[in-house]
């Protein structure tokens, strides 16, 4: 890595010694958007080529169709929603969603992995987070700039990045495979554990207690930090950012008060599947109603709600019942509707201690490969960031 390193340092004093130039994406690329492609359309047209939407699980595969809108190199990223400002390097024939934006450079001179690459790093920073929806649109995009060395110097940042992502691929891949098998061994075991004569199956409705709004007006200068859908990770179930709000400045959809082992799911585009348990951090802390949450009564434990929710067979309830076209919803009162089996307290204790041993496998940072990968993504992150800051060539005159 050190020689690779010290060549692209060679190459950088001897073919641009007094900076590099700046250039805006709209200057460099054809710039478009996909088109609307819905579930209907997919089952109707079912082939072989990918449909690339924005999600970021599966590496946005949202479907696959008998043709192709696109063929060739393309840098992809994602225009709205949860992952706006994501960026996928594409090669071959696909087509993409209209949630997705399209790059193609226009000369030679740009390298597209060596786009994709730079805008990993810049396309996030021009994401609008605001009112809820974070945004990345076109005309956004295209504003950007981005420093273009010579190819050269872009083919050397290429190969030793792309050695880094292959091997993110790979744990990614290995990753992936152990989420399916727990995934497959987690409804196994919460649909044919041996459950006693004391078992009963209840809606999440009796199981749950209520819970409360805030009352902004009394919560005068006291800041909390909002969890709004975009805060919780789908691949983790966890809560990754917030912002902090006051009754100054709280949305309008800031509204439902939280507490630990409380169950939050998004009812907003509900099969997203954003749901997470509130820790300790999160205590008294507030989400946006777009959330459903559930509290558990005593006789049930928080992590068996999680876990039930967790199924694939609550997803099938929540994609039944939901309502709506551009962004559907289900109700709270619906989705309590959804029913699960309540075995006595010890029998609870025990699986959701089977699951979390599971759980921590494939999601705990700490742990095994989601230790190595992370560790891999920050050593990505460290020499992309080192590799693509260059200083920017001062025009004559």
């Amino acid at each position: 890595m050190t020689k690779r390193l010290n060549k692209i340092e060679k190459l950088i004093a001897e073919l641009c010694p007094e900076g590099v130039e700046y250039s805006k994406i709209e200057d460099l690329c054809e710039v478009s958007r996909g088109r609307v492609i819905s579930k209907g359309y997919l089952r109707d047209n079912a082939g072989a080529y990918p449909v690339y939407s924005s999600q970021t699980t599966n590496q946005g595969v949202f479907g696959r169709i008998a043709s192709y809108d696109y063929d060739g190199e393309y840098v992809t990223w994602t225009t709205d929603g949860a992952h706006a400002g994501s960026v996928f390097y594409r090669n071959g024939k696909f087509s993409i969603t209209n949630i997705c934006g399209l790059l193609k450079p226009k000369g030679d001179d740009l390298l597209t992995k060596y786009l994709y690459h730079i805008l990993s790093i810049r396309a996030k920073e021009h994401v609008n987070a605001g009112m809820g929806n974070p945004k990345l649109m076109s005309n956004i995009v295209k504003a950007i700039k981005i420093p273009v060395p010579p190819l050269p110097v872009q083919e050397e940042i290429v190969r030793v990045l792309d050695t880094f992502t292959a091997l993110e691929a790979e744990l990614e891949a290995e990753l992936e495979a152990r989420r399916q098998q727990y995934t497959y061994y987690r409804d196994q075991l919460l649909d044919t554990v041996n459950f006693n004569e004391d078992t009963e199956v209840r809606s999440l409705k009796d199981i749950t207690v209520s819970t409360e709004s805030i009352k902004w007006n009394k919560a005068s200068g006291i800041n909390y930090q909002y969890i709004d859908l975009s805060s919780v990770d789908r691949d983790t179930n966890s809560i990754t950012e917030t912002v902090s709000i006051n009754a100054e400045n709280a949305p309008s959809r800031a509204q439902k008060v939280v507490y630990e082992n409380d169950i939050v799911f998004a009812t907003t585009r509900p099969t997203l599947k954003r749901y997470t348990i509130i820790t300790d951090k999160y205590d008294g802390q507030i989400v946006s109603t777009g959330y459903c949450v559930l509290r558990a009564s005593k006789e049930v434990l928080p992590k068996w709600i999680y876990y039930n929710i967790a199924k694939s067979e609550f997803n099938d309830f929540v994609e039944k019942n939901q309502r709506g076209a551009s962004y559907p919803a289900i109700s709270d009162s619906k989705v309590k509707q959804f029913q699960i089996p309540i075995p006595p307290l010890p029998e609870q204790r025990r699986i959701v201690a089977v699951l979390d041993k599971f759980d921590a496998l494939v999601n705990d940072i700490s742990v095994g490969l989601p230790a190595e990968l992370a560790a891999r993504r920050q050593q990505y992150a460290h020499y992309r960031d080192r590799l693509l800051s260059f200083p920017e060539r001062q025009k004559v005159g």
